[in-house]
């Protein structure tokens, strides 16, 4: 099947008008400009590389919504609460995650310049995008990212229905002599809620085990699951699946470990304290942490010895026994490479339910933008 098959319902923007149009409704709701455009540019790598669930389809339902309902602060604030030569803890005070982030991975890049490793956690932050882009800000610099964040509760533990922990991505990155680095960043649930959405705006019914209901039964039930998961009524399955038969408590495992440095390593809320509610079911911020490391390859053998192994590894990886059936193999990272070079050409595939999103907001603002399934 060709790349863009996928895609039949889609209409293809360029990103340029795309990244454009997200800075612009942003500013329109109060995000300054310097933050707006390093908003726009975590989306817009989102969309770049193929990871279609957290980019403009994110614009509206995550941030602006949120600005909108006085959850979200769209001016970010940003207080150093302790720092040392190696560490640093941040506090984002509600604002936009992607800004507190940004400058926490950077920090970590810098301590780790001079001493070979640094580390940041962040306290009272908000969603703040695609995982693996604070990691490619470290591959930038020649070093291995880190990162981690916990989320409002999704996932139930093994052996439970309840919503408990986020989809709390562990998402690794690293440099190698190849076109494209590896980055592996996924959620440590079987789907993540931004795959569920994705399946909504097309119309279709989950694929069963990725949800668990009250009953300990999967649903497939794609709309009511997304109501459902915000009332505690549904859970997501860890990576595993449900029970034990297919070691989902591996991905319990992980997402706990992500959840602790999340939130311990800076004193802030965690599990149930993440689900965006008083006790008098009032909507109030989602108080997230997220952590992040650099990793100097300088500091050990070199950029030069890293690279050349990690590559030499992908490529035998690549070209081990193919399974019957299978076309060939994928490493982390390769698949948003072919995404991105379809792409840069193409730009974004926008469905349907997404266009008629982003004509409300440029409707709301008066925009001066004339979209091509419009023409």
């Amino acid at each position: 099947m060709a790349y863009q098959d996928a895609y039949k319902d889609c209409v293809w923007v360029n990103f340029e008008t795309m990244e454009k149009f997200m800075k612009d409704c942003l500013m329109k709701s109060g995000v300054p400009e310097s933050d707006a455009q390093i908003v726009s540019d975590v989306l817009i790598e989102s969309d770049k590389r193929g990871i279609d669930s957290h980019g403009i389809g994110r614009l509206k339902p995550i941030y602006i919504d949120r600005i909108d309902a006085g959850i979200l602060n769209p001016k970010t604030k940003i207080d150093i609460v302790k720092e040392t030569e190696t560490t640093a803890v941040l506090d984002g005070n509600n604002g936009m995650g992607h800004v507190v982030s940004k400058k926490a991975m950077q920090i970590a890049i810098d301590k780790a310049k001079k001493h070979g490793i640094g580390m940041t956690a962040v306290k009272n932050s908000t969603h703040y995008g695609i995982a693996g882009y604070y990691s490619l800000m470290a591959i930038q610099a020649g070093m291995i990212g880190i990162t981690g964040t916990n989320a409002r509760p999704s996932i139930a533990p093994t052996f439970g229905v309840e919503n408990m922990l986020g989809t709390n991505p562990l998402t690794v990155g690293f440099p190698t002599d190849e076109e494209f680095p590896f980055v592996l960043d996924c959620a440590t649930s079987v789907s993540q809620r931004g795959k569920i959405e994705l399946y909504s705006r097309a119309g279709k019914k989950l694929p069963e085990g990725w949800v668990i209901g009250r009953d300990g039964k999967t649903r497939t039930d794609t709309d009511q699951v997304l109501v459902d998961l915000t009332k505690g009524k549904a859970a997501l399955a860890p990576i595993g699946g449900i029970g034990e038969e297919n070691a989902g408590y591996k991905g319990f495992g992980y997402a706990t470990v992500v959840e602790v440095l999340s939130a311990a390593l800076q004193g802030g809320a965690f599990l149930k304290a993440l689900n965006g509610f008083d006790s008098d079911g009032k909507r109030i911020p989602y108080p997230l942490g997220h952590f992040f490391i650099a990793i100097d390859t300088q500091a050990f053998l070199g950029l030069d010895v890293f690279k050349k192994i990690a590559g030499s590894i992908m490529r035998e990886l690549r070209n081990s026994e193919v399974a019957p059936g299978a076309e060939r193999i994928y490493t982390a990272g390769e698949k948003e490479w072919i995404a991105w070079n379809y792409r840069k050409e193409h730009g974004c595939p926008v469905p349907p339910a997404l266009q008629k999103q982003m004509t409300e907001l440029r409707n709301r603002w008066q925009l001066s933008y004339t979209f091509p399934w419009e023409k």
